[in-house]
């Protein structure tokens, strides 16, 4: 029964098409692998830049908030004041982003979804597969 079954997978060349199909499937699956490594890699070099990114912008904010209220307190004439004008300014900064938070937080989400989407139509428009599935057979 094995020797006919290994004829006729010979005669009709499907010990090749199977050894191509398992060849094709572990290198997609490869490939699969080295795209999700690569996506992965980008995001935290993207996490890693927008850390800093933040870091020295808090910075920026803080040291110019000090010297904003400094300069507020020696123009009033006072020791305290441009501290609590800044502090109000801030305040009503958080107030503003409470009241208006849905209004926002659907913008960002439309924002983050429209480059998702963009990056994924670069992404396959780049990739050059036609997929025909034309492939070579011995």
């Amino acid at each position: 029964m094995e020797g006919i079954k290994e004829s006729i997978f010979k005669f009709l060349r499907l010990d090749n098409l199977i050894r191509h199909l398992t060849g094709y499937v572990e290198t997609r699956l490869d490939l699969f692998k080295l795209e999700i490594k690569e996506e992965v890699a980008r995001a935290i070099a993207h996490l890693v830049i927008l850390v800093f990114l933040i870091l020295f912008g808090l910075m920026l904010l803080l040291f110019l908030s000090i010297g904003v209220a400094q300069w507020l307190n020696a123009y009033l004439n006072q020791t305290a004041t441009g501290y609590f004008i800044v502090g109000g300014v801030y305040f009503i900064l958080f107030l503003v982003f409470i009241i208006f938070k849905k209004p926002i937080d659907a913008r960002i989400e439309r924002a983050v979804m429209e480059r998702m989407n963009q990056r994924k139509e670069k992404s396959y428009g780049t990739t050059g597969d036609t997929g025909s599935g034309e492939e070579a057979i011995d």
